[in-house]
């Protein structure tokens, strides 16, 4: 299967032959992209950069010649208008998915995707859908305190928006098409060290194949994914562990290094989309393995290992044998020095400590 793209035919995502499965999730996006913008012709792309310069980490390429710049937006440098634009043209019956370059500066249109976007449907009695995509990475990658962050729990606090947070390619391809077919507010968060891919600005983003874990390519196939189902990537007896994005990649490694090591079992859990939550699965894995510790790359105080924390307290403390563990960076901004930034992102030691002290206590 192949796209005719600027008079010439090329694969149907770039550096990967005919049906191949995808194995970064920078093509495993831009698969689902293309997808769905065939499937849908009310599929509609805009952001900074993803029309001409095909996006800052690659997740549009080839998108702007085969569809045109009136489906392949090019936008001016403004959140605020971005997200608008996008809220505008879900409530007139697109289907847009916008990508903003950080997830920093998703504050900058804070109204539009929190006050706005997230209530519309809600407020008019459900006469409307709001069938809108926002794509944007987050994660420490160098860049300091204004481009570093991992803001998700800033919008599970929203009711209204659903989050998502892939880890593998699988993942991202199947939930990116659940997203875009989705009638109500997604915003998508990718983690830039996962994309697989080198960015304009220089960096490669091959961090997780360094790690050598669980990287599940995606088929090159029609799926979706639901949300709200998290996935065991890790059988486990003794300890559960629940890690997003980056951090389940660190927290397998972790995992497979107790194993040898000590003989600890760790089950480790990926919840894929953080609203809505598969509460059930990983409380029916507390009860089994009777301790818990929770990883995440945002910050300490009322961030996701909190929201989890009180979840598990909440539904079955009285299975827990040792008190709840959480890994997660300080209350801190992201410094730009990089040793200062990984001392303060959570690593694959604090990972292991963390399941030490509640199996060993």
């Amino acid at each position: 299967m192949s796209y005719v793209l600027a008079n010439e035919v090329r694969p149907i995502f770039p550096g990967v032959l005919g049906l191949m499965p995808v194995k970064k999730i920078v093509d495993a996006l831009n698969q689902a992209l293309r997808e769905e913008m065939d499937r849908d012709e009310r599929v509609v792309l805009l952001g900074e950069d993803i029309g001409v310069f095909e996006g800052s980490y690659r997740v549009t390429e080839g998108l702007h010649a085969q569809f045109g710049e009136e489906r392949v937006r090019d936008t001016p440098i403004s959140e605020i208008a971005i997200i608008g634009a996008a809220l505008g043209a879900a409530l007139t019956g697109l289907r847009p998915v916008a990508e903003i370059q950080f997830n920093d500066f998703l504050a900058c249109g804070m109204d539009q995707l929190c006050n706005q976007a997230a209530k519309i449907r809600f407020m008019l009695g459900g006469q409307v859908t709001v069938p809108m995509v926002v794509r944007a990475p987050y994660g420490a990658t160098g860049r300091a305190a204004q481009h570093s962050q991992s803001l998700e729990a800033w919008f599970v606090h929203t009711p209204g928006l659903k989050v998502v947070m892939p880890s593998t390619p699988y993942d991202a391809k199947g939930l990116l098409k659940t997203a875009i077919r989705d009638d109500n507010p997604v915003l998508f968060l990718e983690h830039k060290l996962l994309y697989g891919a080198t960015s304009p600005g220089g960096k490669a983003q091959t961090a997780v194949q360094e790690l050598g874990e669980v990287f599940t390519p995606a088929p090159d196939e029609e799926y979706l994914l639901p949300f709200g189902a998290a996935d065991v990537k890790r059988p486990g007896s003794d300890v559960t562990v629940v890690a997003t994005g980056m951090m389940l990649h660190k927290s397998i490694k972790a995992a497979r290094e107790l194993a040898g090591a000590d003989g600890i079992e760790c089950e480790v859990i990926d919840p894929r989309t953080l609203v809505p939550l598969d509460r059930e699965t990983i409380i029916d894995s507390v009860k089994k393995t009777g301790r818990l510790v929770v990883v995440s790359e945002d910050v300490m105080s009322c961030g996701v290992t909190a929201e989890i924390s009180a979840l598990v307290a909440e539904h079955a403390l009285f299975y827990l044998d040792a008190p709840i563990r959480r890994v997660a960076v300080p209350d801190t901004p992201i410094p730009f020095a990089p040793v200062m930034e990984q001392a303060v992102i959570p690593q694959i030691g604090d990972i292991i400590e963390a399941v030490k002290s509640v199996v060993y206590r």
